[in-house]
C-alpha cells in the first residue's frame, strides 16, 4: 500500500516567542489505514487536524498528502485540494439547519469538481449512503434541524463520504452519543470506509474506541511538544 499521508519534521507555534504546539518528527499513514489519535483536551489534536488539512500553516516541515506537499500550495489551491481529497466529520456536525438532508449531503459535490466526477448520479449515491447508514429515505426532504442527534451525525458521515474522498477526518465525532449509539455509529462508519477504501484519521479523548482501529497512538507519542 502506498503512503497517503507523510509528515516530516513539522513544527507549529502561534508566534516566535511562544513554545511549540506541535513538534512531529515523522508520521506516515498508508492508503486505507485507519489511524486513531487519543489525548487530553487541549493537547493540540484539533490543531493537528487543521494543519493536516492545510487550514493552518506549519512553521517548518513537510506535509505530503497523496504525494502533494500541501505546505507549498497557495490558499486557493489548498481550498480546492481540500475539497477534492478530504471528507470531514465535525464534532458539532456543522450541518446547515434549514437545508434538507439531501441538500446538506450534496454540498460536498457542489464544492468539488473531482467528487462530482467520482459520482455518476448524486441523488442515487445519496440514497445509497442513507441506506448503508440505516437512515430512512423519507428523511431526504426534511430539514437537518428536525433530526435527532444520532441522525444528524450519520448525515454528516454521508456528506463526508460522498464523492469517494481519499481521506476522512473525524474530530471527536462521538462525543454527543451514548454508548449504544456510539458502537452502532462506529460499525456503520467502518463498513462504508471498507467499501470506499478511504483512509481515516480519527481523534478523540475516548480511549474505548481504539479497538476499532488498525493504528493507534497516544498523541503524546507523536507530538514531542507534549513531552
Amino acid at each position: 500500500m502506498k503512503n497517503i499521508i507523510e509528515i516530516d519534521s513539522v513544527i507549529f507555534r502561534y508566534s516566535d516567542d511562544e513554545k511549540n504546539i506541535l513538534d512531529i518528527e515523522s508520521l506516515c499513514v498508508k492508503e486505507g489505514e485507519h489511524l486513531f489519535l487519543h489525548g487530553k483536551s487541549g493537547s493540540g489534536k484539533t490543531t493537528f487536524l487543521n494543519m493536516l488539512c492545510g487550514i493552518i500553516e506549519p512553521n517548518s516541515g513537510e506535509i505530503k498528502i497523496v504525494t502533494e506537499d500541501i505546505t507549498k500550495l497557495s490558499a486557493s489551491q489548498k481550498d480546492r485540494f481540500r475539497s477534492d481529497n478530504y471528507g470531514t466529520i465535525f464534532q458539532q456536525f456543522n450541518l446547515l439547519p434549514y437545508l434538507s438532508v439531501e441538500q446538506n449531503i450534496a454540498l460536498a459535490c457542489q464544492f468539488s469538481k473531482q467528487k462530482s466526477l467520482n459520482v455518476k448520479n448524486v441523488k442515487e449515491e445519496i440514497r445509497n449512503l442513507l441506506d448503508a447508514l440505516d437512515l430512512p429515505l423519507d428523511l431526504l426532504a426534511k430539514s437537518a434541524m428536525t433530526l435527532s442527534v444520532g441522525q444528524q451525525q450519520r448525515v454528516a458521515v454521508a456528506r463526508a463520504l460522498i464523492g469517494q474522498p481519499k481521506i476522512i477526518i473525524a474530530d471527536e465525532p462521538t462525543s454527543a452519543l451514548d454508548s449504544d449509539t456510539k458502537d452502532r455509529f462506529m460499525e456503520l462508519l467502518f463498513k462504508q470506509l471498507k467499501v470506499q477504501n478511504s483512509t481515516l484519521v480519527f481523534v478523540s479523548h475516548d480511549k474505548t474506541l481504539s479497538s476499532h482501529f488498525s493504528k493507534v497512538y497516544d498523541f503524546s507519542e507523536i507530538n514531542k511538544a507534549l513531552k
